[in-house]
């Protein structure tokens, strides 16, 4: 069975989606899918289709994907870990450079949108699968929402490590996860050679690493100025910093990311801050912050300079985590402590 693909062409307004959407649940209601197994996914002959509960919602994917929107760096660079970056018609939202390490492609050097897409501009790509780093990526304001997408014939993806549902969400976010994230995409680009030899080369360099062991505290600074947005205690931040050896003043707060006031930073005074470099709001940045401010100047760490910096890319669950731990762990070796 083919991929059932009923797109608008790139003319297309808005209104007039009604009427595909009309053509595609006809032709919806002509195939067939199979029933899960207990992974989730449900493959016929050859492998397809395939269904997945992804985040709740039911993913019908008829046929290896040939056209992929990416939203969020995070799916983008799984695809181009999984040899898959000739997939990729458009990327949008990317929150940093591709690494050196990943072969990128034109549509990822030039994204369609810096922020999250509007449906028009998605549709005008023609895509058969849309890969979203967060649930708020398919909405009716932004990539639209799952089931019209579905009813145009174009399947859609969350990571799965950014369901926030009860019984979705990660809880605790662990490197398994991840892992299992890059198996099921594998599953869906009949990609699953090159999943596995991803998955057996990150848990190599995982089991290489070893932590620090002198039992530091620290502070994971995200974003935010007048209230600083920090990594609580079940999402990729609090992975990271467990694999690498730090003790997160935060994680007894049962969140993925939190609000903490400089009141509370300043009295957890960790030994080491880690610092999130995002284009818009980069580590120079949070530092200057840090050092111009009458408390947070007189924090252990900032005083002796103890920061950490992460690249906002690797900071979300996806493909770079691994090589996060090891620079974190790098990086604390070559702290004055």
């Amino acid at each position: 069975m083919h991929p059932l693909r009923v797109r608008p062409s790139r003319a297309v307004a808005l209104p007039a989606i009604a009427a595909v959407t009309a053509l595609a649940l006809a032709a919806c209601s002509a195939s067939a899918s199979g029933e899960p197994d207990a992974g989730g996914a449900s493959p016929e002959a050859g492998g397809f289709p395939v269904t997945l509960d992804n985040c709740g919602f039911e993913t019908v994917v008829e046929a290896p994907p040939e056209r992929v929107v990416t939203i969020k760096s995070s799916t983008t660079e799984m695809l181009l870990a999984l040899g898959l970056g000739d997939r990729i018609v458009g990327s949008a939202f990317l929150d940093g450079p591709v690494p050196d390490s990943l072969e990128s492609v034109p549509a990822v050097e030039e994204p369609f949108a810096a922020e999250a897409p509007g449906s028009e501009a998605t549709l005008a790509l023609e895509p058969d699968l849309v890969y979203a780093g967060w649930e708020s990526n398919l909405t009716a304001e932004t990539a639209g929402d799952r089931e019209t997408l579905a009813q145009l014939g174009v399947a859609t993806y969350v990571s799965p490590a950014a369901c926030k549902e009860d019984g979705y969400m990660p809880d605790p976010l662990t490197f398994d996860t991840v892992f299992d994230e890059i198996v099921e995409v594998g599953s869906l680009f009949d990609a699953e050679d090159a999943a596995t030899r991803l998955v057996e080369e990150q848990r190599a360099a995982l089991g290489a690493i070893e932590p620090d062991d002198r039992g530091l505290t620290a502070l994971w600074w995200s974003s935010g100025d007048d209230t600083p947005y920090v990594g609580a205690g079940i999402g990729a931040p609090q992975m990271i910093m467990e694999a690498a050896g730090l003790t997160n003043v935060s994680a007894d707060v049962h969140d993925t990311w939190t609000s903490l006031g400089w009141e509370n930073v300043v009295e957890a005074d960790p030994d080491v801050l880690v610092l999130v470099d995002a284009a818009w709001n980069p580590a120079d940045a949070k530092i200057e912050t840090l050092e111009s401010n009458p408390a947070t100047r007189e924090m252990t760490a900032v005083k002796e300079g103890r920061y950490v910096v992460v690249p906002f890319p690797a900071t979300e669950a996806g493909v770079r985590n691994v090589d996060a731990v090891a620079s974190v762990v790098d990086q604390l070796a070559d702290l004055d402590l």
